[in-house]
């Protein structure tokens, strides 16, 4: 192992140890990514009390949630049952603004402590937002706050995949191809995200057109059952809606209004686009 790395595994575990409290377990927030598989192998290393824990989000790609359990980690599911199919129902698309999705679904307080897996590598936008290896962060209100700790911080992708095969970790299925060969430039995450390019977007919903499909009718029950909704001005119906949001994206940029021809077929293009039918 490089020289480097060993020294970046002996500061994380030193700043694991430094917030180890034996009374009160510190949450290991695993999401069944690589990055979540080098934090839990580094508590367990560090010998510290905690708990795994990860929070269903009901649209990660199949066989994460096998993974999660292989590794041992508590499943919390979505509250009062709701998937992110129902909330879709009651408050429409979630936006890159508007991530209704994940305020209900990944990011709300467990524990008092928190040790997360964000590394300043993976964006530009992580890179300037995370300076120190630990944060406070608030959900909703000041008393619901939550200590972050970030121990690979600093880690590069290179890094992470090396501490992988050292120490022999399987990760989820995401990460290898058919032949079974490791990409750790792969990401786990919920399918469509909507952090995701439009170009990833409709990757994903041309591997799982059922998903996109099931996204289709819950779009079209919140539409019906908020008719006063500015989707329902903009957009003539669901089919409308959904290819501005995977291939458009800004009202400047939307090009199709009435005229001599009428719209075009935004349900057929969405069919012959992802093969399903509507």
């Amino acid at each position: 192992m490089r020289h480097e790395l060993q020294k970046k595994i002996d500061f994380a575990i030193r700043l694991l140890k430094a917030y180890d409290d034996p009374q009160n377990p510190v949450e290991i927030a695993y999401s069944g990514g690589k990055d979540s598989d080098v934090i839990l192998q580094l508590a367990k290393e560090a010998g510290i009390n905690f708990r795994a824990i990860y929070k269903n989000t009901t649209i990660d790609p199949p066989g994460t949630i096998k993974h999660v359990k292989d590794m041992g980690v508590e499943i919390h599911h979505p509250r009062d049952g709701k998937t992110f199919l129902h909330i879709i129902e009651e408050s429409g698309l979630p936006g890159g603004t508007r991530r209704t999705c994940c305020d209900y679904l990944k990011e709300y307080k467990i524990l008092n402590k928190c040790v997360q897996g964000i590394r300043r590598d993976e964006s530009r936008k992580r890179s300037e937002n995370y300076q120190e290896p630990s944060i406070c962060r608030l959900y909703g209100s000041k008393e619901n706050h939550v200590e972050v700790v970030l121990p690979i911080l600093e880690w590069t992708a290179l890094d992470v995949a090396e501490f992988l095969q050292d120490r022999k970790i399987q990760c989820a299925p995401v990460y290898y191809d058919e032949q079974g060969r490791f990409h750790p430039e792969r990401r786990l995450g919920c399918i469509g995200c909507v952090l995701k390019s439009r170009r990833q977007r409709r990757d994903d919903f041309k591997k799982y057109p059922k998903l996109l499909r099931q996204i289709i009718r819950r779009l079209a029950v919140y539409r019906a059952s908020h008719p006063e909704s500015s989707v329902n001005t903009y957009f003539q119906d669901e089919y409308e809606q959904m290819y501005f949001d995977l291939f458009c994206g800004y009202m400047s940029k939307y090009k199709y209004k009435d005229g001599l021809f009428g719209k075009p077929d935004f349900k057929g293009f969405l069919e012959k686009t992802f093969g399903i039918t509507l």
